[in-house]
């Protein structure tokens, strides 16, 4: 049983060779859709997305260097981070279906925004996170109603009650002209190391919602269905734009690397602690000490190329205090409450009264959401408000924007009508 310290260089680790894992190893039973908490299911989809975006980093690193030996131990580690994905994989059942599943996406979103929010010291990632807090808030509002009026599903049974389902920023009005995106990077340097992780996590988390989202959505059963998932699709496309946009870029491929085995080695760590299943603990534990000896790789070939200790890049080695999953109702609702009608404008955030029909967003509204009555997000909840009367919610009390009460109608004007 490996020992989850709070500081992984003080793991015991073995050569890397040893970690490899045989095909029994790498198909786990999965677990119980019906029985299983619902945030054990979105520390899966954020474990998944987090080995997802080392791996991919690992193949872009390897396609900027020339040196044999770097690439052939990029090649080890990389293979190993794929062993822990496709073991975190199979864990997902064949009958839960593409909607259920998304589901935990979208509730994954929704609190890990939130709980690394209340945690965040830098304000430039704190508004970065309000902001496509909402946004994704209301992805599984619309996503929600899809699952009620396809399979007449409850949502709120599958996301345990611990977040609300109801209206936000209204997805017909999250699209936005690309350039508004982008928003201003830290220097690490001047940043609290806490800060590179809530990039990190954050930009792996939205990447894998994307991704999904973009492989999965054709496979839908119904047009409503994948039109929605496309309309969404590239909402995430802009959320990853945004979170990519705060990393700093004056970090080196190696100073990079080291800085993903970090976030991964963390994020097990968190996802060890906080886990209820014993088999799924036990597997955050395995990988645990697997980063934490990912990690002692990547800082002997950042102190062999370029000769930097691992505390400069880091400042601490030890971990802060480890995420933990729970309800975040009262601070969503207050950031609702606040910004529901801000847009996207350059490096910051404007109430969308405060732009003109000049303006990138109105333009851009104007294209893309030429005819609003046929936009996928808004006729998902006309479809199941004609089939029930109402749309589908779960609230512990009515919304908190006035304008979003109302569920015999959807809103496509607030956040959106330049006046």
């Amino acid at each position: 049983m490996t020992k989850i310290l709070n500081d992984p260089f003080e793991v015991r680790t073995k050569p890397l060779k040893e970690y490899f894992m045989n095909w029994k190893q790498l198909a786990p039973k999965p677990y119980d859709k019906l029985k299983t908490a619902p945030y054990t299911k979105v520390r899966l989809i954020l474990m998944n997305g987090t080995e997802f975006e080392s791996n991919w980093f690992l193949h872009q690193f390897a396609r900027h260097t020339d040196d044999m030996e770097l690439k052939r131990q990029l090649a080890v580690v990389r293979s190993q981070e794929q062993q822990q994905q496709k073991r975190l994989s199979h864990l997902k059942p064949v009958d839960e279906n593409i909607l259920e599943t998304t589901i935990a996406y979208e509730q994954l979103a929704v609190d890990l925004t939130a709980i690394l929010s209340m945690r965040e010291s830098n304000e430039t990632n704190k508004q970065a996170l309000n902001f496509a807090l909402l946004e994704d808030f209301d992805h599984l509002y619309r996503f929600s109603n899809l699952l009620k009026t396809d399979y007449d599903i409850d949502a709120d049974m599958l996301v345990g009650r611990f977040t609300e389902i109801t209206p936000a920023r209204p997805t017909i009005a999250e699209h936005r002209f690309a350039e508004d995106n982008v928003k201003p990077a830290m220097c690490l340097n001047a940043s609290d190391p806490f800060s590179a992780l809530v990039a990190n996590i954050i930009t792996a988390a939205e990447q894998q919602t994307m991704n999904y989202y973009m492989n999965v959505g054709a496979f839908y059963p119904n047009e409503e269905g994948r039109k929605l998932y496309a309309e969404i699709a590239m909402v995430e496309e802009e959320h990853v734009t945004q979170y990519e946009s705060l990393l700093d870029p004056n970090l080196s491929w190696l100073e990079n690397w080291v800085l993903h085995e970090y976030t991964e080695a963390y994020l097990y760590y968190s996802m060890a602690l906080d886990e209820s299943d014993p088999a799924i603990k036990s597997i955050y534990e395995e990988h645990f000490e697997m980063e934490a000896a990912h990690l002692k790789v990547a800082i002997e070939c950042l102190q062999k190329y370029e000769n930097k200790a691992p505390e400069k890049l880091l400042k601490v080695t030890r971990f802060p205090e480890p995420l933990k999953f729970g309800s975040n109702k009262e601070f969503i609702r207050r950031v609702l409450e606040r910004t529901s009608e801000l847009t996207s404008e350059k490096d910051g955030y404007i109430h969308v009264d405060h732009l003109d029909g000049n303006s990138d967003f109105a333009s851009y509204q104007r294209v893309i959401n030429s005819d609003p009555e046929s936009v996928p997000s808004h006729a998902v909840i006309k479809r199941t408000i004609k089939k029930f009367g109402e749309d589908y919610r779960y609230e512990d009390a009515p919304n908190p924007v006035a304008a979003l009460r109302p569920r015999d109608r959807d809103n496509i004007t607030l956040g959106r009508v330049v006046k």
